[in-house]
């Protein structure tokens, strides 16, 4: 990618609490804001690692734990949570994650094997969900009944046949469904995006549409960013960027499909 044109520089030094330097797009950039990226420091967050709840303070507000056997009991204990990153969810874990109701913020990394997501119904209070590689999910519909939600990051859902049941989620501003470095997530259609009111930003990378229709999309009053794999041929994202020319997608880029 080339360097940013100097007259993104005001918009980027507005809408992020980076450097200007630290990016090298806008759409790196941009990645990273509705990724969430831009508000984690891993250096930082090293000091709220752990294997073992009980390790955690009863005040913290940010924890990373990995589940190890049993090692996740207490978590229920630090009520004062708001962001939590959990290694290894089983059901067990995730329930007792669903009574921190302060949690605004939950990331729930490899391996997921929790089998029901009913409990997180709870977590009203919740904005940004992430969940990579739920094995064992089958059924989606709770995430959409959280009202506060604004972020939903789904990665390598091995059961999730299709987007139907993200028609009608208006409440959410970014959405990511994408597959694994290993395996592509599978797409029938985009058509349940079609008309979202508030989606600001779509992330499909490691995927493969189905119908190879982007025009969906268009239909998304407030998108700003597409990410995703180049699983349309050229001309359809040619006609998108036609439909919505302010719309930042590097695929909109000549170069990058020498």
């Amino acid at each position: 990618m080339g360097k940013m044109p100097l007259e993104d520089l005001g918009l980027l030094l507005k809408m992020m609490a980076q450097p200007f330097d630290a990016y090298v797009s806008l759409e790196s950039a941009l990645n990273s804001k509705f990724r969430g990226h831009d508000t984690r420091d891993w250096k930082e967050w090293s000091s709220f690692s752990t294997t073992n709840a009980d390790e955690v303070p009863l005040n913290a507000e940010r924890a990373l734990v990995s589940r190890i056997k049993s090692s996740h009991r207490g978590i229920g204990q630090r009520k004062a949570l708001k962001h939590l990153i959990a290694g290894a969810p089983d059901q067990a874990y995730l329930n007792e994650i669903c009574t921190l109701l302060s949690l605004e913020r939950l990331e729930l990394e490899y391996p997921v094997t929790a089998k029901s997501l009913d409990a997180l119904k709870a977590l009203q209070g919740q904005r940004h969900l992430s969940i990579d590689s739920p094995r064992n999910i089958t059924v989606f519909t709770p995430l959409l009944g959280l009202p506060s939600h604004k972020i939903l990051l789904i990665t390598n859902a091995k059961h999730m046949t299709d987007l139907d049941w993200l028609a009608g989620a208006h409440h959410l501003e970014v959405i990511g469904i994408e597959g694994s470095m290993w395996t592509d997530q599978k797409i029938p259609t985009l058509k349940p995006l079609a008309g979202l009111a508030n989606l600001q930003a779509f992330f499909a990378t490691s995927t493969r549409l189905g119908n190879k229709d982007l025009s969906p999309l268009a239909e998304c009053p407030k998108l700003e960013y597409l990410g995703c794999a180049r699983f349309a041929p050229r001309i359809e994202f040619e006609r998108l960027h036609s439909l919505k020319p302010s719309l930042i997608c590097s695929w909109f880029r000549p170069e990058r499909w020498n």
